[in-house]
């Protein structure tokens, strides 16, 4: 007897891991869990036997049937579809008719001149194989296409279309597959019917299983208007629409048409209260990869290899007819070219409404002889789908000229390496005045060419802030230094070039060259021999990003004051700076760089104290009053405190983020074991913002003086 719950978690772990892979050589997620659940079912490692998944394992198919089909009524709003009823009517049955008339007539065509008896099918039962192969033909992959339109920042009367026509027909396939089906089980019954009564009883297990979905939204949207928590929303809405699905699967009626008619209810009702999809949606993940995973287990190797090739064949037919029904719908109506040459291409996906009809043939006992052929050939066609389907559809939005070029949003997913050079707005105010004699000095590394301008004028800026002088530090190992005039601005390339952005502000630029086999030891005994103020380094250039924390833990652990990690990136402005804070120690720490940028020009800061997610709201408040405290009495002008209660840091400020210039935060005291255990929020922004930042980390012999 196999462990349900240590199935469920190796079935999660396949299909996550599996689907990284997939994405690493560019194919789909979904390719990835059906792979996953091939290699653990009977077909495979016989991990997950056929008992369990018939028995232990359908109730998680079931529900994630419940879902997609709740889904795609959500996108069936009559408003919406109203305002281009024209081409939608068009479109719909143009693509509908088309792909059902190309894949049944082309099935036809194969099995009368090459024969499908190798099926192991009686011979008149083909024609009923045949006609359930057509009406899952025309099911779309919503979540395949959604992807490839917000990726692609796709804008247009075709990415319009596409949404559109993608809910319509899914919603027509589930119809269709209801009345192929229907009719399927009045033919292979124990007692089959007439074909003309078999057509009516589908058109009345349509009617009822709609009749169902809409009572059940009724009742859904009732209760939804009257609660408040999500928790309480979410118990009561999986309940009602657990109940209406069921009530169908006990009447012999269609459970995806009763939750797509939920969908459509909800979505359609004057006071539209559409909170239950979003919460429907953050427990959707997990069941769908145990959906698309299961849908691999159930492979089989004989069937696959007697069936696998006629998917090929289903895939290229569906696609024809895509593609031929679409522009022949345009035609018609004449549509504009870019619409009716391209819709086709974009409706090529398809996932997991195809899978799921096949589930529900090899689920049903009177017509589940179809389901070991149906299988092997709808996977097969659904991975050449979802292979080819996301390039046309970004294809057909290119051609088409909807897809917009990358807006900056202030996020990136950086994984290592060198940043994009920063780009310093000249320098506008007027000259600083310095200090006469300097109290100190302010140090930065003059490393390269990319970083040392930016990093004298912030050196700059601090110096004036501390009344002390800027001085550029280049570490070189023994025996490369030119002599005599090492330490010559006008010598030292990098140095001139730090020299001329110092004098620019009104300074005096200080250089020294040290000699030393370790670049830790220099920068280290440079701070102490010149009563360094603070330490400022840039982001590497040259070494790999694991070398360069390496040498960044053991500077902040040894130096005697704040370190300051520079990332230049983009356009360097510091007019909007955005300081997160986490603790009210981190304050302290980030006060000198932040009173040294303000006190030049007008900048407008934003301080965001993060609370947790369950802090009552006079709290928050109360912490504001604290920021707006602190603010006035270090002389800080311009400063906007806000105080958030969220569930994701790193979120919430990538979301501000995107409103700002630079962000400043405030780094580890010191890299220990709990540093190392518990990671670093100011590192997990720096690697996901594409914003200038500055990182300042209070040395530990800074906190003891």
């Amino acid at each position: 007897m196999q462990n349900i719950t240590f199935i469920l978690a190796i079935l999660l772990a396949a299909g996550f891991f599996a689907a990284k892979l997939a994405q690493l050589i560019r194919l789909p997620s979904v390719t990835g869990y059906i792979c996953a659940g091939f290699l653990l079912g009977p077909a495979g490692f016989n991990l997950i036997g056929k008992e369990i998944m018939a028995e232990q394992l359908d109730h998680f198919i079931q529900i994630a049937l419940m879902l997609i089909a709740l889904g795609i009524g959500e996108h069936l709003e009559i408003k919406r579809m109203r305002e281009n009823a024209r081409f939608l009517i068009a479109f719909s049955l143009g693509e509908i008719i088309g792909t059902m008339f190309v894949v049944i007539c082309g099935l036809l065509l194969l099995d009368h001149y090459f024969s499908l008896e190798s099926l192991n099918l009686p011979g008149g039962e083909v024609l009923v194989l045949i006609m359930l192969l057509g009406a899952i033909s025309i099911a779309t992959a919503p979540a395949s296409t959604l992807h490839v339109l917000r990726e692609a920042r796709a804008v247009g009367p075709l990415t319009t279309t596409i949404l559109q026509v993608v809910a319509i027909n899914n919603g027509m396939a589930i119809i269709m597959f209801g009345f192929a089906r229907a009719i399927a089980r009045g033919l292979t019954g124990a007692a089959p019917e007439s074909f003309a009564n078999a057509a009516i009883n589908s058109l009345l297990v349509i009617f009822l299983s709609l009749a169902i979905g809409v009572i059940t939204g009724l009742l859904i949207d009732a209760f939804m208007h009257r609660l408040r928590k999500p928790a309480e929303m979410l118990i009561s809405g999986l309940a009602l629409l657990l109940f209406g699905v069921e009530s169908a699967r006990i009447l012999d009626l269609s459970p995806l048409l009763v939750g797509m008619a939920v969908g459509f209810t909800i979505v359609n009702r004057d006071r539209r209260d559409v909170r239950l999809f979003r919460i429907f949606n953050s427990v959707e993940p997990p069941l769908y990869v145990l959906f698309f995973t299961l849908a691999g287990a159930h492979l089989d190797l004989k069937s696959l290899v007697v069936a696998g090739w006629l998917g090929v064949i289903y895939f290229l037919l569906r696609v024809s007819g895509k593609i031929g029904g679409a522009a022949l719908g345009g035609f018609i109506i004449k549509a504009p070219p870019a619409i009716r040459h391209y819709l086709g291409l974009a409706l090529v996906p398809q996932a997991g409404i195809a899978i799921g009809l096949v589930f529900l043939v090899s689920s049903d006992p009177i017509i589940s002889i179809y389901g070991g052929i149906l299988t092997p050939i709808v996977l097969a066609g659904v991975f050449l789908a979802e292979l080819v389907g996301p390039p046309a559809a970004k294809f057909a939005l290119q051609k088409a000229g909807e897809t917009t070029e990358e807006e900056f949003d202030g996020t990136m997913d950086y994984q290592g390496g060198d940043f994009t050079e920063g780009q310093l707005v000249p320098w506008t105010w007027e000259k600083l005045k310095p200090a006469v004699p300097p109290r100190g000095v302010v140090i930065f590394g003059a490393s390269h060419h990319k970083t040392v301008v930016g990093l004298a004028r912030l050196a700059t800026l601090l110096a004036h802030h501390y009344k002390a002088a800027p001085l550029a530090i280049n570490v070189m190992p023994p025996g490369l230094i030119p002599q005599p005039d090492k330490n010559s601005v006008s010598i030292n390339p990098l140095f001139a070039m730090a020299g001329k952005e110092v004098a620019d502000l009104g300074y005096h630029l200080q250089a020294v060259t040290i000699e030393s086999d370790s670049v830790v030891e220099g920068l280290v005994e440079c701070a102490r021999c010149h009563e360094g103020l603070a330490l400022i380094l840039g982001y590497p250039q040259r070494h790999g990003p694991q070398e360069f924390k390496k040498v960044l833990e053991e500077v902040v652990n040894r130096a005697p004051c704040p370190v300051i990690l520079v990332r230049l990136i983009g356009i360097f402005h510091t007019e909007r700076i955005l300081v997160p804070i986490i603790h009210s120690r981190h304050l302290e720490t980030i006060m000198a760089p932040l009173r040294a940028l303000a006190q030049v020009g007008r900048h407008r800061i934003t301080l965001l104290r993060l609370l947790p997610p369950d802090i009552p709201r006079e709290e928050s408040g109360e912490q504001e009053k604290r920021l707006h405290a602190w603010a006035t009495a270090n002389d800080l002008p311009f400063v906007r405190c806000l105080a958030r209660a969220t569930e994701t840091r790193l979120e919430t400020i990538l979301g501000e983020a995107a409103q700002h210039d630079l962000i400043l935060m405030a780094g580890a005291e010191e890299y220990s074991l709990p540093k190392k255990l518990f990671g670093s929020l100011a590192d997990d922004v720096a690697n996901r913002c594409a914003r200038p930042m500055l990182i300042v980390y209070g040395s530990s012999a800074t906190n003891k003086r």
